[in-house]
């Protein structure tokens, strides 16, 4: 019986470091993004050689330089250089996206879907 109630409180624990880890991790939302050849050239028109660098870049053009394509969904999140630098990290980060997905950006033009969560971001291809 002793066994069973240190199993149940065990499992108890792990449900509830697992519900406060995905609460710490809330999806706050999401937004749309064609990337397009702008979005592969930095404000001072240099290449861009990471996913990373495109996908914060696309924000840039759309929240600094106005520069949207049809499909680019407007964000809240990434309205600032300093808030933008902080994706980027967060868009360098383990599971952030598939190494197919950073290569689709990387080398085209891909319609792409961003979860924004509280502390990380996921990028997923829509075409």
């Amino acid at each position: 019986m002793k066994a069973i109630r240190l199993t149940s409180v065990g499992l108890a624990a792990a449900l509830f470091l697992g519900a406060s880890a995905a609460q710490a991790d809330q999806l706050l939302g999401t937004y749309v993004a064609r990337i397009s050849e702008r979005d592969h050239q930095a404000s001072d028109g240099y290449a861009l050689d990471s996913a990373a660098q495109v996908v914060r870049q696309d924000r840039a053009n759309v929240h600094r330089h106005i520069q949207t394509d049809e499909e680019d969904d407007i964000d809240g999140w990434f309205t600032t250089n300093a808030k933008r630098a902080r994706f980027e990290q967060l868009l360098n980060r383990p599971g952030a996206m598939s190494n197919s997905t950073r290569s689709a950006i990387l080398h085209g033009d891909p319609l792409i879907e961003v979860e924004v969560y509280r502390e990380s971001v996921r990028v997923r291809l829509l075409d």
